[in-house]
């Protein structure tokens, strides 16, 4: 088995943690109402959602880029941007961010799409012939 070149493996880091964002965030509005019950508020806080989207936008800016230096193909990018601006908005929009539902509809979709994005770069890259019209 051939070793797992950088790329690849942000990539698949990348979709691993966007799919299970996006589980995490279709089964919050079912979770929500053993939360108090657990306690598990009070060890994640309101800043642990920040700093997840804030992570998934480095990697998978990072990631895409990376990968866009070589295959030139913008699929990847058009479903990371959008993912991310969903991400982004449900965070930070307070009205939103406060209404569980249409919150956790808006984080699971934003996930999907980054999850996405990260699967589109993974296959572009792997794609990729070296030819030689490629400089990489």
């Amino acid at each position: 088995m051939p070793p797992i070149r950088p790329r690849s493996l942000l990539d698949r880091i990348g979709a691993t943690g966007s799919l299970l964002c996006a589980i995490h965030c279709a089964l919050l509005p079912l979770v929500i109402a053993v939360l108090p019950s657990l306690g598990v508020a009070a060890w994640l806080g309101s800043g642990f959602e920040e700093g997840f989207v804030l992570f998934a936008t480095a990697l998978g800016l990072f990631s895409v880029a990376w990968g866009y230096r070589r295959h030139h193909a913008v699929q990847a990018l058009s479903l990371m941007v959008p993912g991310l601006a969903i991400l982004w908005f449900g965070v930070l929009y307070q009205p939103l961010h406060q209404s569980v539902i249409p919150h956790a509809v808006a984080m699971t979709f934003g996930g999907t799409l980054v999850g996405l994005a990260h699967l589109a770069n993974l296959r572009l890259n792997h794609l990729h012939v070296h030819d030689a019209t490629c400089a990489h």
